[in-house]
């Protein structure tokens, strides 16, 4: 199936904020090829977006970011204040890649010096539109710490440099627990070696 089987496309923003939130009327053809009537559905606009999983093969460490998350006060976590990896929105015409190295500086006050793509995903199709582009991101770690972020964005973000170990100890403890690091985290575990030897 794909965008043929989808008519009668109506939408109207309802809110346009920090966010920007869409409500749609559609139909779409069921798998049995009837058509179903049609539905509502309310979508938050959130676009394009990277990630990046920063590691230091040398000190066998990765540089994580903290910083308060409206979602997670909201869903009552342990802590609104979320342990992350870096990441960042993508504008338009902006290279994925580039922005990247931009959020990375901004955020955690590092150069990457290497770039491996690993993912292209959506989030929650069901109610975002947001896609992320991964990678992860040669650093040195020993520069890595301190408070960074934009204030004229409203962030406060503290860098926190652990261990492959301690992160993976704090992964299944729980500690770890947005969807970009637990990703992260998984596939460094699985291409850890061979990245230490392609950054040796």
């Amino acid at each position: 199936m794909n965008e043929q089987d989808i008519r009668n496309i109506r939408h109207e923003r309802t809110y346009d904020g920090y966010l920007k939130v869409d409500a749609y009327r559609l139909e779409h053809r069921r798998f049995d090829g009837t058509w179903m009537g049609e539905i509502r559905r309310e979508i938050v606009r959130r676009g394009p977006a990277v990630a990046v999983m920063l590691y230091d093969p040398q000190r066998d460490s990765v540089v994580l970011i903290q910083q308060f998350r409206i979602g997670a006060y909201l869903a009552k976590r342990s802590s609104p204040w979320m342990t992350e990896i870096v990441a960042g929105l993508v504008e338009k015409g902006e290279d994925p890649a580039a922005v990247a190295r931009r959020e990375t500086l901004e955020e955690a006050g590092c150069e990457i010096l290497d770039l491996v793509p690993l993912y292209d995903y959506i989030v929650s199709p069901g109610c975002i539109d947001e896609t992320v582009t991964m990678f992860c991101g040669r650093v040195d770690s020993s520069k890595a710490g301190g408070n960074h972020g934009l204030a004229h964005e409203g962030e406060d973000i503290r860098v926190v440099v652990k261990t492959f170990d301690e992160a993976w100890t704090e992964l299944h403890a729980g500690g770890l627990d947005t969807s970009i690091a637990v990703i992260g985290m998984l596939w460094l575990k699985v291409n850890r070696e061979a990245l230490r030897r392609r950054w040796a």
